[in-house]
């Protein structure tokens, strides 16, 4: 008999968030490339979308496409209406689910749900109420239906056990990874000039939210003395100008950074090909996508410490104590050329552990245990 394993790919038909389309996507493709034998992918959407999850995750058996588009599955989702989409295998790489009342001993029905950001529940003020509210009523249903919950990392998850503490036995920890292929391109200068940045400048992620840190990363920057640009990226549209008052208030002149929103694989790629090094001054608990892809293509990571950035760094990147040391530990990684050259080498043997097609094997795996 056939396990069909049903993905929500809400994301990848109709993106709202970068990232999460971004591991929806790829999740989605290596679930299928990993698919054990007599094994198979399907999918779940809302109608409507400019988006083919045929040819964006290809391989997918069937897709199951509800009658109510993104934002009216979301609502009744979260009201507990299935839409008929319940039953049998499922999986979101999001909150995103028809979590329902339904029977995995008898009936072999599975829901598992993905947290990668605690923020609803952490810095709820940084956020806008409905989505707050949204993200706090579906994790109220998971705690309720969902036969696990997976996050990227076991800070994470013992955090989240706080926040929810009838999820203790439930939770799993599989991390995401940067998008497969995700490389430095070989246009990379064309495409920091269509981007108006400069070569060689300091990268540190995020918008005006204290928990992204930015203020600190600034202040680091001048504390160091290191004399070059700054490219912040990620910024959430419309906070440009309060990104620029931040550096402006830490001492960096408006002249010397570079504010620009979220871009696609390629140009991100692009970005820190640039990039001497990333500053990750934020302590968002959620999974550090930006320092992830840091890793990935060898660029030397700087980051305060968090249990997040503990566990995803590890020996690949300078940990600091606290923000106040970042400057001191800047100038010091940038102090000589072999300095860099031997951070971007542990930065790079770091990145390896992180594969969507790892993370796929061990959600096969996850769903094989229930």
């Amino acid at each position: 008999m056939t396990a069909v394993l049903r993905v929500v790919l809400d994301q990848v038909v109709t993106p709202v968030e970068a990232d999460l389309a971004t591991a929806s996507r790829e999740l989605g493709r290596a679930l299928v490339a990993a698919a054990p034998a007599g094994c198979r992918v399907e999918a779940i959407v809302p109608s409507g979308g400019t988006v083919d999850v045929t040819a964006d995750v290809p391989g997918v058996a069937d897709v199951t496409r509800t009658s109510f588009a993104r934002r009216e599955l979301s609502a009744a989702w979260q009201l507990g209406v299935p839409a008929g989409t319940s039953g049998g295998l499922i999986h979101s790489p999001t909150l995103m689910a028809p979590l329902v009342r339904h029977d995995r001993v008898h009936d072999s029905d599975q829901t598992v749900v993905t947290v990668w950001d605690l923020s609803p529940w952490l810095h709820a003020d940084e956020m806008p109420k409905p989505a707050v509210m949204w993200h706090r009523g579906m994790l109220k249903r998971a705690a309720k239906h969902a036969d696990a919950v997976v996050v990227p990392t076991h800070a994470m998850g013992a955090r989240l056990v706080e926040i929810e503490p009838r999820l203790r036995d439930r939770v799993r920890v599989i991390a995401g990874a940067a998008p497969r292929g995700f490389a430095v391109p070989t246009d990379e200068v064309g495409r920091r000039r269509a981007l108006d940045l400069p070569e060689g400048f300091l990268l540190v992620a995020g918008g005006p939210g204290a928990a992204d840190g930015l203020a600190d990363a600034f202040a680091a920057v001048v504390a160091s003395g290191v004399d070059l640009p700054v490219v912040v990226l990620g910024a959430p549209a419309g906070t440009e100008p309060a990104v620029v008052e931040l550096a402006e208030a830490a001492g960096l002149a408006a002249a010397r950074v570079h504010v620009r929103g979220d871009l696609d694989d390629a140009d991100r790629a692009a970005v820190l090909g640039g990039a001497v090094a990333l500053l990750a001054a934020g302590t968002r608990e959620a999974f550090p996508w930006r320092v992830v892809e840091a890793l990935t293509v060898g660029v030397p990571v700087i980051a305060v410490s968090t249990e997040v950035h503990r566990e995803v760094l590890v020996d690949g990147g300078v940990i600091v104590p606290t923000a106040d040391g970042l400057g001191a530990a800047l100038s010091d990684a940038l102090a000589s050329a072999a300095s860099v050259e031997r951070l971007g080498v542990l930065a790079a043997d770091r990145g390896r552990a992180f594969s969507w097609r790892g993370a796929a094997e061990q959600v096969w795996l996850l769903h094989a245990d229930l």
